[in-house]
């Protein structure tokens, strides 16, 4: 994989801000592997699917991200499993986690957001992992996009786990509006499921206009990523992103 762009400030304002996203099938798999995964891919913002949302959440998420050079800025079994982890370069002006409606005998959703700062650059955050269920999965990234659009922010950067490629309705919805940053400057992989045998591409990094995507793609060869930690750390593999977000 080529090497993505590391995170700085630009004397202008704006910040090359790099993005990981991730199911981590509730911490079920290789922990340790899992926090050398996104330790080596030295993100600025991690949105994960899938976090502990029982017994002892909070203090689970939050061995993660000490061991992964990260803080917790929100999420978890507040939002119905996404969340969101930062690093210290971040600056946090706000965070929400929303749960969205339930369908009866359906999985409870929800988004994990947040609006920060990279030095003059104002970002925000929208975590989602969509149902299983098409009619539900279309509903709810509806619902993303009215959330996204009342958050009051210029640039976004949105991720989660889909439930289902580019070809579903869901995805082709969020796509319609958004930057699919695969699609627009793909580096690294393709594929995001299984991690043991990687032929769809289910999850995804999507940014709104005016965000250069840098590149974006499974960080397959990157260094300190190896495909061992990848298969260890959970069912899915991550997605990568390195982003240009102009000064506000």
């Amino acid at each position: 994989m080529q090497q993505l762009p590391n995170s700085r400030t630009e004397p202008d304002g704006s910040a090359v801000v790099r993005v990981l996203s991730l199911n981590i099938r509730s911490m079920r798999d290789d922990t340790d592997a899992l926090a050398r995964v996104i330790g080596a891919c030295a993100p600025d913002l991690v949105l994960l699917q899938e976090a502990p949302r029982f017994f002892r959440w909070r203090k689970k998420l939050a061995r993660l991200a000490a061991a992964s050079g990260q803080v917790v800025l929100t999420g978890g079994a507040t939002a119905a499993g996404p969340a969101v982890l930062c690093s210290l370069r971040a600056t946090v002006e706000r965070t929400e986690d929303v749960l969205l409606p339930l369908t009866p005998g359906l999985h409870r959703r929800g988004l994990a957001t947040a609006v920060v700062r990279f030095g003059g650059a104002r970002l925000g955050v929208l975590g989602c992992h969509l149902s299983l269920d098409q009619d539900e999965r279309y509903r709810q990234s509806g619902l993303l996009l009215d959330r996204l659009a009342r958050m009051g922010v210029e640039h976004a950067v949105v991720g989660g786990d889909l439930n289902e490629g580019p070809e579903g309705p869901a995805f082709r919805r969020l796509a319609d509006r958004l930057q699919d940053g695969w699609a627009t400057a793909p580096r690294g992989g393709e594929h995001t499921w299984t991690a043991s045998a990687p032929h769809r591409r289910i999850d995804a990094l999507f940014a709104t206009a005016g965000v250069e995507v840098l590149g974006c793609g499974v960080p397959l060869g990157h260094p300190g990523v190896s495909e061992s930690d990848l298969r260890a750390a959970t069912d899915h593999l991550p997605v990568l992103a390195a982003l240009r977000v102009p000064a506000a």
